[in-house]
């Protein structure tokens, strides 16, 4: 998957599609809540595997029903394809 920095531009027309998520700090950023800490870990978990076989790894933050997910790619230094891949598997996962 490409490691191109995506344009402000780019980055906007690929907010439309992704619901919930938004550009915090310069990284893609969401958070999710869940009915509970099970849920919430189990959602983690789950992500985890889909992060490892990306080799793309989340910032993320859990706290009882919420999971805070902050998203770049550092090699790229800014938001790329595989950022916005991730986050589409993230909501997929959280429905």
């Amino acid at each position: 998957m490409a490691r191109k920095k995506l344009t402000d531009t780019e980055i906007q027309n690929n907010l439309e599609e992704l619901d919930g998520w938004s550009v915090k700090n310069g990284k893609l950023h969401k958070e999710f809540k869940f009915e509970n800490f099970v849920a919430a870990f189990g959602f983690m978990t789950q992500l985890a595997l889909i992060a490892e076989s990306m080799n793309h790894h989340p910032e993320w933050f859990n706290v009882y029903n919420r999971v805070t997910i902050d998203m770049m790619t550092h090699d790229a230094d800014g938001i790329t394809e595989l950022d916005i891949k991730f986050a589409e598997h993230a909501n997929e996962l959280s429905e």
